[in-house]
This record gives structure tokens, C-alpha cells and sequence, in this order.
């Protein structure tokens, strides 16, 4: 039997989802966009489908966004503009577009980002197959030298294939919380009354009460994502105040739990796990929060530790993870900083290749069938 070739193979996907008639609207935030806007468009536009439609929302750009974004608009139907009049941040941009949105389904793709060839048609194909609340996809990071690196590595998404609700495939929750990955059924939205929040690590307020919430969680193991990882960093990798606006979306994360009754508590313990993680990874990065403010932030993580920690307890990690948390529930900044000074030490040695092989060194990238180029 021949083997059919990727581009015979995404052609079949089209076919069956056209036919099936799935509309799917991929809501577009972009600011200061214009690098990357057209790559991004191009990835969602090729090989989609009359039922796809775009919405991009222009977030008060001061350079050519939305020039751009009204070129594709002029040429192809299937592309909507909306024009802020003043700059409003991601989560608000969001929202903004998801009220002109009019597919069954939703997706929110950044602007800098893009979609590996055929995206677009399988996520739609699995949609017909499986009209879950939310569909969650695999993505990879691509840095600026090419290199990749891929984000699933316990393989999270290839577990059961059939939608149910988090009770069911509670590892999920271990993957990244970034609403990019997750195409959401647009009236579900709606029934649990879920936007973003404005300020920065508006996901996180985001990702967990949503797949708390819904019934059927599918997943499709495959790199539908391209997160590009720009020579500076994104905006949360850049030295600034800001950065303490994670622990106001977490307040808010645990507002909804709260407030959901005692189907959700069962998380509690990992959801605290994960959110000590998290910022202490804001904590320890050097290019977030000011160094005359890693103290405040220190302290106030240590107070959410001793506000937010279940009674029963929590899984605390093992090895220097496990350490972290233990130096935070004792509120002691001087050992921590320590440690975070030694650590960053030792990985400039190994990035001078003073330390030995398999202390700590990134792997090879695994191989990837799916084409990663942007468009």
C-alpha cells in the first residue's frame, strides 16, 4: 500500500472537517506585531478552511500592526480588524475579540507565535470528531538559533483519548497553563462565565479554572503551537515591578476554586504545588523582578505559602525543588538567596564547559515530523 504524503494527508483532514461544517474562531491579540504578524496570519490562513475566521485585535499598536492585520482583512473574508483606542494588555485584548467571535469554538493565538503546517485542519478534524469543552494541543518553544525544544515530556496528552472532565487525567494539570494551547468550545466559555483578568500572568487565573470547570478535556498529541522565544525575552522575562501582579491572579485562581464547590478542593494540593513552583521561578529568575525587590517578592510568596497551604499537606517535590519550598515555608530569604546564588554560579560554569557531562547539560532535541517554519 503506498503512504500517503503529509500534504495528501492534511487535504484528507480538510475534506472531512469541511464537510463536517466545524467553525472555529481564532482570536488574535497583537501589539507592536509587526515582525512576526504576517508569519503568524500566513500559518492560520494556508491551509484552513472556509469555517476558520480570524479576529485580530489591534491593541493600540504604535507601529504597523494594524496596517498589516487590515491588509489580510482587504483580501480575505475570513480575517476581522478591531482597533483599540488605547492599550489595554493581552487578557482585555482577549476578551475583546472573543465577544465579535462567532465560531463554536475558540482559540487564542499570540501574534509573535505560529502554527506548524496543518494545524489548523487536524485541530478542526478532532473537534468533529470529539466536540470536547476544551481540546488541549502540544506545543514547542523555538529559539532564535532554531533549536526547539518540546514540552510534554512525560507525555501528558498521549493518556486516554476520550473526553472527560480533570478527575479522569489529573497529570494535565501539570502542563504548561498557557491559554495558547487550548482550543475552548466558545459557549462553554460562556456558561462558566470565565474572561481574563488584566495585568501580567493573566493565564494563571485562567488555565486552572477552566479545565477544572469543564466535562470533557480531550487532547491531541501533536505540535499545533510554535511559542517563539525571542533574543530578549518576552515581556514577563523583562526586569520590572510588575511581576508581583502574579500573586493578584492567583488570589483570583483561588477565588474560583473556592467559589466550585467540593469537585475542586481534590486539586488543592496540586494546584498549590504548582503555584509555589511558579513563582519561584519568577523569583529566581534574574531578568523579572528588580533585585532591590526579590526580598518583598520573597516575603510575599512566603505569606502565600502559609495563607494557601492545604491542611492535609502537599506533594513536596524532591532534591533542590523540594529544598525551595522548604526554605519558603520557613520565610528564610537569606538561605534562599543563597542557594539561587550558587545555583546561577554553577550553571555559568557549565555554560564555559567547567563542568563535567551530565551535570545538568540540555539534551539533543528530539526529531519533529511537523514543519516548524513559519509562513
Amino acid at each position: 500500500m503506498r503512504k500517503t504524503t503529509p500534504t495528501e494527508h492534511n487535504s484528507d483532514i480538510l475534506r472531512r472537517v469541511t464537510s463536517a461544517a466545524v467553525t472555529l474562531t481564532v482570536v488574535v491579540p497583537a501589539f507592536r506585531a509587526e515582525p512576526h504578524l504576517r508569519s503568524c496570519l500566513d500559518s492560520l490562513l494556508t491551509d484552513a478552511p472556509p469555517e476558520l475566521t480570524v479576529v485580530v485585535v489591534d491593541d493600540h499598536s504604535p507601529d504597523r500592526t494594524a496596517d498589516i492585520a487590515q491588509q489580510y482583512a482587504d483580501r480575505d473574508p475570513r480575517v476581522t480588524l478591531l482597533r483599540l483606542p488605547v492599550n489595554v494588555g493581552p487578557g482585555r485584548a482577549r476578551n475583546h475579540g472573543l465577544r465579535h467571535a462567532r465560531g463554536a469554538f475558540v482559540w487564542f493565538v499570540d501574534a509573535d507565535d505560529w502554527l506548524p503546517a496543518g494545524s489548523v485542519p487536524a485541530v478542526l478534524a478532532r473537534l468533529t470528531a470529539t466536540t470536547p469543552d476544551v481540546l488541549m494541543v502540544d506545543h514547542a518553544e523555538v529559539f532564535p538559533d532554531g533549536r526547539w525544544v518540546g514540552t510534554d515530556p512525560a507525555g501528558a496528552l498521549r493518556g486516554d483519548t476520550t473526553p472527560g472532565p480533570l478527575q479522569q487525567r489529573p497529570e494535565l494539570l501539570q502542563l504548561a497553563h498557557s491559554a495558547c494551547t487550548k482550543i475552548i468550545r466558545r459557549a462553554f466559555l460562556d456558561e462558566i462565565g470565565l474572561r481574563f483578568h488584566p495585568g501580567w500572568y493573566e493565564d494563571s487565573a485562567f488555565n486552572h479554572p477552566l479545565l477544572l470547570a469543564a466535562n470533557r478535556i480531550d487532547t491531541l498529541d501533536r505540535v499545533c503551537y510554535c511559542y517563539r522565544q525571542p533574543p530578549g525575552g518576552t515581556i514577563t522575562k523583562s526586569i520590572s515591578p510588575r511581576h508581583f501582579a502574579a500573586f493578584a491572579q492567583y488570589d483570583r485562581m483561588w477565588t474560583a476554586v473556592a467559589g466550585a464547590g467540593e469537585a475542586y478542593q481534590r486539586f488543592q494540593p496540586e494546584l498549590f504545588r504548582l503555584m509555589v513552583d511558579h513563582l519561584l521561578v519568577i523569583a529566581g529568575s534574574g531578568h523579572r523582578v528588580p533585585p532591590s525587590l526579590r526580598r518583598a517578592f520573597f516575603r510575599r510568596l512566603a505569606a502565600e505559602y502559609r495563607l494557601r497551604r492545604p491542611k492535609a499537606g502537599y506533594p513536596i517535590p524532591g532534591g533542590i525543588a523540594g529544598l525551595k519550598h522548604r526554605l519558603v515555608s520557613w520565610g528564610a530569604y537569606e538561605a534562599y538567596a543563597t542557594l539561587r546564588w550558587g545555583w546561577r554560579l554553577a550553571g555559568q560554569l557549565r555554560l564555559r564547559g567547567d563542568a563535567p557531562i551530565g551535570s545538568g547539560r540540555r539534551p539533543a532535541p528530539r526529531p519533529q515530523s511537523a514543519d516548524l517554519t513559519p509562513r
